[in-house]
């Protein structure tokens, strides 16, 4: 799965994607695609990702303590 890094603008390879869709979990790990060599796996604060087209990440991806209703 890719993500946009807000700051960057760059393409994100999520490698935890159970981590992404957990929101007891702040940071997930991801490796930027920038360039033409393979970057080095990094955590990523979820707060600062978004999917491709602009849109925010799921609140329930983020907050453990929200209900939706």
């Amino acid at each position: 799965m890719y993500l946009k890094d807000n700051a960057s603008g760059d393409a994100v390879e999520i490698l935890d994607v159970e981590g992404l869709f957990n929101p007891n979990h702040t940071e997930v790990a991801g490796r930027i695609h920038a360039g033409e060599e393979m970057q080095e796996p990094e955590s990523f604060s979820k707060s600062a990702l978004s999917f491709l087209s602009g849109e925010a990440l799921p609140r329930c991806w983020l907050d453990a303590h929200w209900r939706g209703i």
